[in-house]
């Protein structure tokens, strides 16, 4: 049968109509645009918030773990005060106990006022991230005698044995760091040994299992001792006990 050309028209006509409507449709991403930049924002806000709310606690926490991490690495401290490194003067002078910074040492002292020894900090990298640590100087000893962890994320049950093995920690009873005649540098670098291989009062056996943990403690050790215990040493008479450190 023939069709005319109006039938043609009428069949024909709707089809690019409907084209022609979809092709002028525009999809609305503004409204998910906004949405999404405001949750952003209001994610932000809330960290930046809750930062600012825990930060001060967790500063408070680790000045307590600090005071008391100086009690354990002098044994027989009753009293402890802060001083800082003054580098016009080269003295050490007394300071606020909460005050930070890599300038400062810990000073210990008997029930008598008699000065203890230094509580002196030390940090270096280990096997996944910085540890952090503070370890105890005597004077008469000339060695370390106590250390104590203050920060590390090392493999609990492997690195973390820094904080918990008996026979590491012993290391530390009476570690020798003396001088040379002119008080210059350590006679005897702290030095890192195998487990079961020490044979000297200034090397640290090793932990089996640990080796990366234990090396890096000996190693911020041994650099932290031979910029400290010269000037220390040096002075001394710094450290006196005075009520104005109370």
């Amino acid at each position: 049968m023939e069709r005319s050309e109006e039938d043609h028209v009428v069949n024909e006509s709707p089809i690019p109509a409907v084209a022609s409507a979809a092709a002028t449709e525009k999809p609305r991403i503004w409204p998910m645009y906004l949405t999404l930049v405001s949750v952003g924002v209001a994610c932000a806000l809330v960290i930046v918030i809750v930062y600012e709310v825990t930060r001060p606690i967790i500063q408070r926490n680790k000045i307590e773990l600090r005071k008391q991490a100086i009690f354990d690495v002098l044994p027989g401290v009753k009293k402890s005060a802060a001083f800082r490194l003054k580098k016009t003067s080269g003295r050490f002078e007394p300071t606020p106990v909460e005050s930070e910074g890599e300038d400062l040492v810990f000073v210990g002292y008997d029930d008598q006022d008699e000065l203890v020894g230094l509580a002196l900090g030390a940090q270096g990298m280990g096997y996944q991230d910085t540890i952090r640590l503070l370890y105890g100087y005597s004077f008469e000893a000339q060695a370390i005698i106590g250390i104590r962890v203050l920060e590390s994320l090392e493999t609990p049950g492997l690195g973390d044995r820094i904080e918990t093995d008996a026979e590491f920690l012993r290391n530390f009873e009476k570690l020798d760091v003396r001088l040379t005649a002119n008080g210059d540098e350590l006679a005897n670098p702290i030095e890192f040994v195998k487990p079961g291989k020490k044979t000297a009062a200034w090397q640290i056996d090793g932990i089996s299992g640990a080796t990366i943990s234990s090396q890096a403690t000996a190693q911020m050790l041994g650099e932290s001792a031979a910029k400290w215990i010269p000037r220390v040493r040096a002075r001394e008479a710094d450290f006196a006990f005075t009520e104005e450190e109370q």
